[in-house]
């Protein structure tokens, strides 16, 4: 058996498992591969949006079952709430074992006080127009089925993959200035409560960078997403990088999948949790 690669803590934010643009399969694999002491899930994990679409496939439930095992073999868990799984904020400070349920967490690393949270509060359209935010995800999800028929036509060409949802948000002036007033105003906050670092997911943007506010500067960490990056943070011997999955020959697309039957006919978001607890204890 292949040794699996120690990591310090691991954070994941944004898979989306529910979404035909979740790459659970990828994620799978890489999973196997580490043993994390801390696992923090930065919000938006499982996407309780889009459950009447009643897509759920065995490999997003392999992910779920992958992070269970970790938190049961005594990996400290943390489950950031974020908005696609705001349904989950109820249960805030349940503990379970290893695994616990909260909004936010602070961690003190080698003397660094770092803040992790998914995100959401700074997107004013979520505080403001959430049905409007609802309707952005539905067409989302539309835009990466989208992008797996363009990605079968290139391939019969001959050529690579492309992300469309990537190509608009690195393209559109609009989009590149909200991601950076997303990462300023998570900087500055974090400067004025005393932190040393922040760690946020929320806006598929895997980023690690100093940013500077006159005297003062805070690390800003992003730990990206699983449908158009495929990204990680994990922190070892004291340094923080981003893990890029890469693809292999026999990658499947995200929504083409060959276990695409789902795991359940029908199901509601407290079903799941109840399942998820079970599998938890069982």
């Amino acid at each position: 058996m292949e040794k699996k690669r120690d990591v310090e803590i691991l954070v994941l934010s944004d898979i989306h498992l529910g979404t035909r643009g979740c790459r659970a399969k990828e994620l799978h694999k890489y999973l196997k591969s580490i043993k994390p002491e801390i696992l923090i899930l930065n919000g938006d994990i499982i996407d309780f949006w889009q459950f009447s679409k009643r897509y759920w496939p065995n490999s997003h439930m392999k992910v779920v079952k992958q992070i269970i095992g970790m938190a049961s073999r005594g990996t400290q868990t943390y489950y950031i709430t974020g908005n696609h799984d705001e349904t989950l904020r109820k249960f805030a400070g349940v503990k379970i074992g290893p695994l616990e349920i909260v909004n936010k967490l602070v961690l003190e690393l080698d003397g660094q006080k770092i803040w992790f949270f998914h995100g959401d509060v700074f997107d004013v359209i979520m505080q403001y127009s959430k049905w409007l935010a609802r309707v952005g995800a539905i067409g989302y999800d539309g835009l990466i089925l989208l992008n797996n028929l363009v990605n079968m036509i290139s391939r019969f060409f001959g050529r690579g993959k492309v992300s469309l949802s990537k190509t608009i948000k690195d393209n559109i002036k609009t989009s590149l200035k909200y991601i950076n007033n997303f990462e300023e105003t998570a900087a500055r906050l974090a400067i004025k409560k005393g932190y040393d670092a922040i760690v946020c997911g929320h806006i598929h943007n895997p980023e690690i960078r100093d940013i500077h506010f006159g005297d003062s500067k805070v690390l800003y960490l992003n730990s990206g997403d699983w449908i158009e990056n495929s990204t990680a943070l994990e922190y070892h011997n004291k340094n923080w990088k981003i893990f890029h999955y890469v693809d292999d020959n026999n990658a499947i697309e995200p929504g083409i999948e060959e276990d695409s039957a789902p795991y359940f006919d029908d199901f509601s978001s407290k079903q799941l949790f109840k399942i998820m607890l079970d599998e938890f204890n069982s």
